[in-house]
């Protein structure tokens, strides 16, 4: 029986030892993160009321020199 107690005892000990989950966890974190930023950046953006197709193909314009940049 004490045998199995020290077994589980170490087994418990290396598992709160173990920390290559946490990396998973905070990468998940970061790209969650990045995304919402991403989200809110481009409904600033688009936020004219001309959508973001409108936007695009101001930029397209604007790299072209077919219209203005602004």
């Amino acid at each position: 029986m004490s045998n199995i107690l020290q077994s589980v005892s170490q087994f418990t000990r290396s598992f709160l030892r173990d920390e290559e989950g946490a990396q998973v966890i905070e990468y998940a974190l970061i790209i969650a993160v990045v995304s919402i930023a991403l989200v809110v950046a481009l409904k600033a953006l688009t936020a004219n009321g001309g959508g973001f197709g409108l936007f695009i193909t101001n930029v397209t314009d604007c790299l072209q020199g077919k219209g203005p940049c602004a």
